[in-house]
């Protein structure tokens, strides 16, 4: 294979409750890390708006997802995604079937919006939810994704 050969994107779809945070964080680093050699998507079992913390965190490790936005399962139906990951107990245990051979993986991971507290308490385990989504994406994405081979 040479460089001006195209690999097939790995198509990604991260599912929650509300795709709000966890699943937003994670669309985010994912096409952050795995650019051009990923489509990535979220959504929710219900759609409740993209969490400001979420954004803000993001924001401070260099990764806009200002344009990403809230979706529920419905939106998304029409994926063929090679893989959907849950992130909570609900969502998976909803998770609905796609077409194709989707792979499923579930990734328990608390949700940080449902805590109280003050934005300066609340925003440490917002981090702490964005670092382990990280280190587990990147751990993924060199499992999965296809080095591309060069031509001595």
């Amino acid at each position: 294979m040479t460089m001006t050969q195209t690999l097939r994107k790995l198509t990604i779809l991260f599912l929650c409750t509300g795709n709000s945070c966890r699943s937003q964080m994670a669309e985010g680093l994912a096409r952050h890390h795995g650019g051009d050699r990923v489509e990535v998507h979220s959504a929710g079992v219900i759609h409740v708006g993209v969490h400001p913390l979420a954004a803000d965190v993001m924001k401070e490790a260099g990764i806009d997802i200002s344009s990403q936005y809230s979706k529920d399962i419905d939106e998304i139906r029409h994926l063929k995604p090679d893989f959907v990951i849950t992130l909570c107990d609900y969502a998976q245990s909803v998770c609905p079937d796609f077409t194709g051979d989707a792979r499923k993986e579930h990734w328990p991971t608390p949700d940080p919006s449902q805590t109280s507290g003050t934005r300066d308490e609340l925003l440490p385990r917002f981090r702490q939810t964005r670092d382990e989504l990280g280190e587990k994406i990147v751990a993924f994405l060199d499992a999965h994704l296809p080095t591309p081979k060069t031509e001595d």
